[in-house]
């Protein structure tokens, strides 16, 4: 298709267009067929993702909305050439173009993302050769995690700079989920209660030593360290986030019960009480699962337990390809039954598994709310660029949570034969 092709304004084609607008989903062709080349491309367009409420208008002044919904947002589309790239690759040029101003969102961000995340969930359960189309577009295959390719990854995003972490994180620095025990509970609030929910789910003892894969900026070593009276030993590869740590802990006096070891988790060797990973494996890999079981199984003794926290899935599927490649290179969300081959080849004990699905929408609100206040020392940072994908990106993962695109879960185990166990979860609450 050319950018001319797109221009044409042909009137005795209407009635073809208005067959191939049916063929892609007879719901989102508007009222009265698009005069334009272009309006019908669109058409065709809503009908691949579902028909979602959203009007879009063109550099020509022509909008296209599906009939019966009114429109949450409004999405302008500066030329002939943008909307071009969207059709050859609308999984990754749609971003690229928001990112870069070709396309400009009027209305709320998020509630965009959840109309375009729940109309995609639409087309692909009519399982249509469309549909079928529409998931090869928004599924790409990540980039391995290979020792190599998984520090150049991580790289990719967690060494652009601890101030701009420090901007939107909150106090704790903490790039995970949190817990929210009441609406009235602040982020910095919530990171704390996460931070204790999963060191009384491990029931954490003073004097027991825990391994942690992927420490992240160390504050919950720090925590397990300081509240739990444990020694930590904790491994990650992010250069920034390690030297973060280090001095974290020595200006609290906790250097001599935290180590951190800048080495990749397949490296974990020795005998501790605990294994936890918190945030890590969205960047390991479905094909590394079993390596990750295998080491946490062997630093484990008789009555070793652990955790898991992690982004997943319902049912395996790829990281929506934009973010996968301008985001989190590598990154690979998994579904329970691809998390169980962390567990089963190695015979561990799974003892208990929690979604926090919406604790992760509401963290990701708050993440939000802070860096559009300091969206004018993010702009000063980097460019006006990084600040909307940054925004797609935030607002975007909020939405993916809110309509369960994606979950967030727990998984606690245990060795097999560890018999020291609690009878209820009491001790959580």
């Amino acid at each position: 298709m050319s950018v001319n092709a797109l221009e044409e304004n042909p009137t005795s084609s209407q009635t073809g267009a208005a067959g191939a607008v049916h063929a892609a989903g007879a719901a989102a062709a508007s009222p009265v067929t698009p005069a334009s080349a272009a309006g019908r491309t669109v058409a065709r367009l809503l009908g691949m993702f579902g028909a979602p409420a959203v009007e879009f208008v063109l550099w020509n002044g022509e909008r296209i909305s599906p009939p019966g919904s009114t429109p949450v947002a409004t999405v302008r589309i500066k030329d002939a050439s943008t909307l071009l790239g969207i059709m050859r690759d609308p999984g990754v040029r749609f971003g690229d173009a928001y990112s870069d101003g070709s396309i400009q969102i009027e209305g709320d961000l998020v509630r965009f993302m959840e109309e375009v995340y729940r109309g995609s969930a639409r087309a692909q359960q009519r399982k249509s050769l469309i549909s079928n189309l529409l998931g090869r577009l928004l599924q790409s295959a990540p980039r391995r995690n290979t020792l190599g390719g998984s520090r150049d990854n991580i790289h990719h995003h967690y060494d652009i700079g601890n101030d701009f972490y420090s901007l939107w994180l909150g106090r704790t620095m903490a790039y995970t989920c949190a817990y929210y025990p009441t609406p009235a509970t602040t982020l910095d609030e919530a990171q704390d209660a996460k931070m204790h929910h999963v060191c009384r789910k491990m029931r954490l003892r003073p004097g027991e030593t825990v391994v942690e894969a992927g420490f992240g900026w160390g504050r919950l070593a720090v925590h397990m360290a300081k509240y739990y009276g444990v020694k930590v030993r904790a491994f990650n590869i992010a250069k920034e986030q390690i030297a973060f740590a280090r001095e974290y802990a020595r200006a609290h006096g906790l250097d001599r019960q935290i180590e951190y070891v800048e080495d990749d988790y397949r490296n974990i060797k020795g005998n501790y009480d605990a294994f936890v990973s918190v945030g890590m494996l969205e960047h390991v890999g479905v094909e590394n699962y079993r390596e990750l079981g295998r080491v946490a199984r062997g630093v484990l003794g008789g009555n070793g337990r652990g955790l898991i926290h992690s982004i997943g899935r319902n049912y395996p599927a790829g990281l929506h390809p934009w973010i996968e490649r301008r985001i989190f290179p590598g990154a690979e969300p998994p579904s329970l039954a691809q998390m169980m081959e962390i567990f089963e080849p190695v015979n561990l004990s799974v003892l208990d598994v929690e979604n926090l699905r919406l604790h992760y929408a509401r963290t990701l609100r708050d993440w939000f709310n802070l860096f559009e206040q300091n969206v004018e020392k993010v702009r000063s940072m980097f460019d006006e660029k990084f600040v909307r994908m940054w925004r797609l990106y935030l607002a975007g993962s909020e939405a993916a949570f809110t309509t369960g695109t994606l979950q967030l879960f727990q998984v606690l185990f245990a060795t097999a034969d560890n018999n020291d166990i609690p009878a209820t979860r009491a001790h959580l609450y």
